[in-house]
């Protein structure tokens, strides 16, 4: 694998590839994963991106969340907010962030911290971030210090915390000394709402205001409208609310009430009916009454009578005696001057008293700011306080631009730690190529059986991994991760790119370490099954013509196996019925009870010896057949001169082994991984081939270390009982002797061997 010193060597022809109309800059290109790709080897470099040929850019676009970088400083390049950073994007602040610092070379270093003396202080810009800086530092209390870092420009609400007015248009109480615009801006909180200021309190802004004194004009004027023409919106006064809230609790009884009289007038014989409770009565006299009071109070409100009038004292349904005192004392008394009852006609009476009062009710605005009382309400309208309040807002606004350059400064220090590492990840993708470095992609480590795969990705879609990722060629693995503290989850999709498959299956379960060093319960979901090395090839048709071997044996054991539980199952139910029917015939035969049944005998089937004849000569002739073939084949090998041997067996080796080993190989050339991380929100623009050189640097194999001891005795190794051996050196003998008896015509002599080169 190449350094990452030799990624960023030039290619030879570098003229050839400069871009018509950029002549003004040379660019230097490198040859890595069989793409000419871009160096940034300089300042000068970042800041001439406009000039690259965006066709020679190896990402068109990429996902802001998901990737081992800081989301933040993507979503500040991110200017339009799609959650995708783009090429404009990736210019404009390659270009801003040259502008305003002295040596754009800096930004190679990737430093994790931003110097104060790295600010280009000569342009209007960069004095006003460099003011920024200062500013930051002073509120955190570093004045002193030289340098700023991300972590310090990321407490914005630490940086405001002390500051009255912030330039973000928001207002809080502090900012503020006239207790009169304190206690307006907490009554706006309360009745408006709130919206956080940059120093993490709650404050109110122009809208607020405005939102707060548009209630409380209509809410004013609402009131107006009752003072206007009081008579009859109010016919009670003061109390009319509270005298119409009582008139409504009443209003469906009563109007039952004397619906019912009616009918009894209507026919006199109605009377007793409509009074006749008796059944509802019994259906709860055997219960606690205290708690069936809801029953109790859907009875009418009084007991039917003809003559229309509803006494008002007396005879009234428990449940309801409160109500309609209340309503005898608030509506009755003091608009009909009486207290004991009331007729039907002046029901219809009271029943109209509250019409206007309804309607204006209904047209209630303003009810944010009720709560206040009208007093206080018509006092803020009139004191012109309101002026002060929208002041005190255009004097924090107008920081605004102070404010801002604050923010800028964590953009710049984002940008002057970050962008470098972005432009290796989405320019030329020189991370992912160098074997000491990770591209922000990769998000950890996947362990499973004996080796480590280093290419592991966040599945964002998995419906769009399913149509796409199998294009890549590559062998992927997909888990699902469970962290083992946090109970978190999500799904990796791991390259497997070096050693084989045969132990690795859905279901089996790993451990992922992500770049943190949090470790991840992990269990295969999904394995995309594509070549993984020459080597796997290899002996990839010898272990499918051993578990298609091992498939028949089984298939044949499990059939014989099959036949004899048959003819045992055929025979003992044979036995059985003959023991039936030989216990039926003795119970006919008056047997006496004692007697133990007679149970015949079974002869054994008689030993078919022509049966026996054919099965041993049908396997006679199977075994001489493959005898005969093997022999030929042997008579064949042996007939070679010495040298050819080798040269026959090798050529064996291939006619099977070569066809997966050729096809393995084209294969292995063109893994790409492109269409995985298409998958996951990117725009590739060119290939990033993992080549069988490549792919053993992101897949490692269990290796001893060096100068490691083995102690070769396996305690649970079979003794004395060298099996393997004794037929390996039985077989090279035999092979030795015949070879031997052919040499010299003993064979042909026996009539064993009929014929001879």
């Amino acid at each position: 694998m190449a350094k990452q010193s030799d990624l960023l060597k030039p290619v030879i022809n570098i003229k050839n590839l400069i871009i018509p109309g950029s002549n003004s800059h040379l660019w230097q290109f490198s040859r890595i994963g069989g793409i000419n790709r871009v160096n940034i080897v300089s300042g000068n470099d970042i800041a001439n991106l406009r000039k690259l040929d965006q066709k020679l850019w190896t990402a068109l676009s990429c996902p802001v969340n998901g990737l081992e970088t800081d989301t933040r400083t993507l979503e500040l390049i991110d200017t339009d907010n799609d959650g995708r950073v783009r090429v404009p994007e990736v210019i404009a602040a390659a270009e801003w962030i040259t502008s305003v610092i002295k040596n754009s070379n800096d930004l190679l270093r990737e430093n994790k911290s931003l110097p104060l003396s790295a600010i280009n202080d000569q342009t209007e810009e960069g004095k006003a971030l460099l003011a920024s800086a200062k500013q930051i530092l002073k509120n955190l209390g570093k004045a002193e210090s030289s340098e700023i870092s991300v972590s310090e420009t990321s407490e914005v609400e630490k940086i405001f915390q002390n500051t009255i007015l912030n330039g973000d248009g928001v207002i809080i109480e502090d900012s503020t000394d006239i207790s009169e615009l304190k206690k307006l801006i907490g009554d706006i909180i309360t009745c408006i709402g709130n919206i956080t200021d940059r120093s993490g309190k709650p404050g109110i802004n122009s809208d607020h205001a405005e939102a707060f004194f548009t209630a409380c004009n209509e809410y004013s004027e609402w009131q107006k409208q009752a003072e206007t023409d009081e008579k009859n919106i109010l016919p009670l006064g003061s109390s009319t609310g509270e005298a119409y809230d009582s008139f409504a609790s009443v209003k469906t009884k009563i109007d039952d009430y004397f619906v019912r009289c009616r009918l009894a007038v209507y026919d006199d014989t109605s009377a007793p009916v409509l009074n006749a409770l008796t059944q509802r009565y019994e259906a709860i006299t055997e219960k606690d009454l205290s708690y069936d009071m809801k029953e109790i109070a859907s009875f009418p409100i009084a007991k039917i009578s003809q003559t229309k009038t509803l006494k008002l004292k007396e005879g009234i349904n428990p449940t309801w005696e409160k109500a309609v005192e209340n309503f005898t004392r608030l509506v009755v008394a003091p608009v009909l001057k009486k207290e004991n009852s009331i007729t039907a006609e002046e029901w219809e009476k009271l029943s109209h008293i509250f019409d206007a009062y309804i309607g204006w009710i209904y047209n209630r605005k303003g009810t944010e700011v009720e709560g206040l009382g009208l007093e206080a309400i018509r006092n803020y309208l009139n004191s012109g306080i309101k002026a002060d309040l929208i002041a005190l807002i255009e004097k924090d606004n107008t920081l605004k631009t102070e404010a801002e350059n604050i923010l800028k400064v964590d953009k710049l220090t984002r940008l002057y730690c970050d962008l470098h590492t972005l432009l290796k990840n989405f320019v030329n993708f020189s991370d992912f190529y160098s074997p000491d470095k990770y591209a922000v992609f990769q998000a950890g480590k996947l362990y499973i059986d004996q080796r480590c795969c280093d290419l592991c990705i966040n599945v964002a879609d998995m419906p769009k991994h399913n149509s796409m990722a199998g294009n890549s060629g590559i062998c992927l693995l997909y888990c699902d991760c469970v962290h083992r503290t946090k109970g978190q989850k999500m799904t990796i999709v791991a390259a497997l790119t070096d050693g084989d498959i045969d132990n690795i299956t859905v279901g089996r379960n790993a451990v992922f370490y992500d770049r943190k060093g949090g470790d991840w319960d992990a269990t295969i979901v999904k394995i995309i099954d594509n070549p993984i090395s020459i080597k796997q090839a290899f002996w990839s048709p010898y272990k499918k013509m051993s578990k298609f071997f091992s498939k028949q044996i089984e298939k044949l054991a499990a059939s014989k196996e099959a036949e004899v539980d048959t003819a045992i199952t055929s025979n003992i139910e044979k036995t059985t019925a003959k023991v039936d029917i030989h216990l039926s015939e003795s119970v006919k035969s008056k047997q006496p009870e004692f007697a133990a049944p007679v149970i015949p005998s079974v002869a054994p089937q008689p030993f078919d010896i022509a049966k026996f004849a054919g099965i041993f000569a049908a396997l006679s002739l199977a075994i001489g057949a493959i005898g005969t073939v093997l022999i030929s084949a042997l008579a064949g090998f042996f007939e070679l001169k010495w040298w050819q041997m080798p040269l026959a067996f090798v050529g064996i080796v291939l006619c099977i082994s070569g066809p997966s080993m050729v096809l393995a190989y084209l294969k292995l050339r063109k893994r790409d991984l492109a269409p995985v991380l298409d998958s996951n929100g990117w725009a590739i623009n060119a290939k990033l081939t993992i080549n069988i050189i490549f792919g053993r640097t992101l897949t490692h194999l269990a290796k001893l270390p060096e100068n490691s001891k083995v102690n070769m005795t396996d305690p649970f190794t079979k003794k004395n009982k060298p099996l393997i051996p004794i037929l390996i050196i039985s077989i090279v003998i035999i092979a030795a002797a015949i070879y031997a008896l052919w040499f010299y015509g003993y064979l042909d002599k026996w009539g064993i061997w009929k014929f001879r080169i």
